[in-house]
């Protein structure tokens, strides 16, 4: 079931009040490479340097005073624990963030920075899932999924909303798919905000349990994560498939040289850092032109919280 405009409006409003509301960039030499004109929304300049803050933001919000005063809980490897961390930490809830303990230390040290309880766990879903449960249980948390939860989606669904207020004329807008949240709050962002405004995914061959998806009609999986692409290799769920399924119009899949070469070029061009995830979309671009020929399209840099110490170029 496709939420309401009105729900929309209020994550609007929520996330307006505590996250940045990012700048749109523009590169002419980028517009003639691709053929058409592209308007890059940077959610790598949000708040902890990607667009989940805003579902963390209004997924914490809309609890109730009680649920608030017991915190939320999440397991995360990176960018959903420190959107976790920091959002609690603005409104004034404990976040308890689960890490494996093969998450890179300078992540585990950045959600204990926004002031997230860490607890390490092994580096395996089942131990995350066991964790989680347990502090759940022992504390009285509400567990936050990064991508499968309806008022994650509605907060991701604001930069969009962004980026229509700024330019309604858009005609497409692109955007990286890993467990759907993206994807979905764009989605409804475009279907009540856009005029005739299409929504296409952008997903690298090697994970492409989405186009599956979207083929089969129902949720595929993957069973290799062998992508540079890292914040793309989970799955999609039962909350934001069916959004998908009736407002996305199709997902592009792209090579790995592919989506390195967009993630080059838009460091060296646009002159800022983004993650190889968010280049999937641009390489969709580049990889089919003829679909986007003259067209205004409007993409969403998901973040930019990259391993300097482990670029792919």
């Amino acid at each position: 079931m496709i939420p309401k405009k009105h729900k929309l409006l209020e994550a609007h409003a929520v996330v307006r009040s505590f996250a940045h509301r990012t700048p749109v960039m523009h590169s002419r030499l980028l517009d003639e490479l691709a053929g058409c004109k592209i308007l890059f929304k940077c959610e790598n300049f949000q708040k902890m340097g990607a667009f989940k803050m805003r579902g963390a933001l209004n997924a914490i919000e809309n609890l109730s005073n009680d649920r608030k005063s017991k915190g939320v809980v999440t397991h995360s490897s990176g960018n959903f624990g420190q959107a976790v961390a920091l959002a609690a930490r603005n409104l004034g809830v404990n976040a308890y963030i689960v890490m494996p303990e093969n998450a890179p230390k300078v992540k585990i040290e950045a959600v204990k920075g926004y002031g997230g309880i860490v607890t390490i766990c092994e580096s395996t879903l089942e131990a995350r899932e066991a964790t989680s449960e347990k502090i759940k249980k022992e504390t009285g948390a509400t567990f936050l999924h990064p991508s499968n939860d309806l008022n994650v989606i509605l907060g991701n669904s604001t930069a969009t909303i962004e980026l229509l207020e700024d330019h309604p004329d858009v005609e497409i807008v692109l955007v990286p798919v890993g467990g759907g949240g993206l994807i979905a709050g764009t989605a409804l962002a475009a279907y009540y905000f856009g005029k005739e405004c299409e929504v296409i995914g952008g997903e690298p061959f090697a994970v492409d349990d989405a186009y599956r998806s979207l083929q089969s009609g129902k949720i595929e999986t993957n069973t290799t994560t062998h992508t540079v692409a890292d914040g793309l290799r989970t799955n999609l769920g039962d909350i934001n498939f069916p959004i998908i399924k009736e407002l996305v119009s199709e997902i592009i899949r792209v090579e790995e040289e592919e989506i390195i070469h967009a993630m080059k070029l838009i460091w060296e061009r646009l002159k800022i850092i983004i993650e190889p995830s968010c280049a999937v979309p641009f390489a969709a671009v580049l990889r089919e032109k003829e679909k986007f020929q003259n067209k205004k399209v409007g993409i969403v840099l998901s973040g930019g919280n990259v391993d300097l110490l482990n670029l792919p170029f």
